[in-house]
């Protein structure tokens, strides 16, 4: 018999009354992206001017983090990131339906080689990620210009349907989805197999996780350290992936390699060189393109 919150008849994770809501969303994913986007403009619309969804959190992180801009210029770049957002949430959805071929136009790798030498070494490959464009669509287009070597790390969601729903989203076009958790145990597991493991590593870190402390857009902060103990501890080779918009729906990733598992391992203690640079690459691209980056985090809830 079913449990309330599964169905052991149908093999759903989640209660059966989720299911008008994921046939919802799976019709609306069918959608082209053309029309798509005009739900996106009624979602800009909602987020900017009526709900103001997070508003405050926006405009402060940008004024603090651009002070010699003019108010003016904070609030119309406030604006823009929401518009840019909605977009990136229907873009999201579409990855429920869209074509791998119509995703491969959409993403453009600029020099995979940087990828595909590490993995004629046999090397584990840490791609440094943040949410900068499009941060879902990235992962499902490396899986379809690497085949079977792209994973991507994930905070699993309290919601089951959510949960389910995402992890399928994220793993429909051939990458593998690893909960936060099982990072190491992944890592491990496919040592030698040159893979590459994508990780967003832009959140706050609290002082429960020993973050490393930098100035980071004029203001003092936190990072996760991971992925210099993770390079150092497997001796992984490690990419920045950097993405931008060139238009709406089309986008183009760039890799830049920042110090390996041997330059962290090296490190004089209590050093991060892998965080720095990282650091570094993300502040010159958010300010580049600041209304794409996902400025409703709060990204400096923490003091040192």
């Amino acid at each position: 018999m079913a449990t309330q919150g599964n169905s052991t008849t149908s093999g759903r994770p989640y209660a059966w009354y989720f299911e008008p809501l994921r046939w919802l969303l799976l019709g609306l994913a069918r959608l082209p992206l053309p029309l798509l986007y005009v739900f996106a403009d009624g979602i800009y619309f909602l987020l900017a001017y009526v709900v103001r969804y997070r508003w405050r959190v926006v405009i402060e992180n940008l004024r603090k983090s651009f002070p010699e801009q003019t108010p003016a210029e904070i609030e119309r770049t406030g604006r823009a990131f929401y518009r840019h957002f909605s977009q990136v949430v229907v873009e999201i959805l579409k990855l429920a339906a869209i074509a791998p071929e119509e995703l491969q136009q959409r993403m453009r790798f600029t020099n995979p080689e940087l990828m595909t030498n590490h993995f004629a070494d046999k090397r584990l490959v840490l791609s440094l990620g943040s949410h900068m464009g499009n941060w879902e669509w990235i992962l499902s287009g490396a899986a379809l210009a690497f085949p079977s070597r792209a994973a991507g790390v994930y905070k699993p969601l309290n919601n089951v349907f959510f949960e389910h729903f995402m992890r399928r989203l994220r793993t429909r076009l051939g990458a593998d989805a690893v909960p936060m958790l099982a990072t190491l145990r992944y890592l491990v597991a496919h040592r030698g197999e040159g893979r590459t493991l994508s990780l967003l590593t832009d959140q706050a870190a609290g002082p429960e996780d020993k973050p490393y402390w930098t100035d980071f857009l004029h203001q003092d902060t936190s990072f996760y350290t991971s992925a210099d103990r993770l390079a150092a501890q497997l001796d992984c080779a490690v990419l920045y992936v950097g993405i931008r918009r060139l238009r709406r729906g089309y986008y183009e990733v760039t890799f830049t390699e920042l110090p390996d598992g041997r330059a962290a391992k090296a490190a004089p203690a209590g050093t991060f060189p892998v965080t720095e640079a990282f650091a570094r690459q993300l502040e010159a691209d958010m300010r580049a393109s600041p209304e794409q980056y996902l400025w409703t985090h709060r990204r400096w809830k923490h003091v040192r």
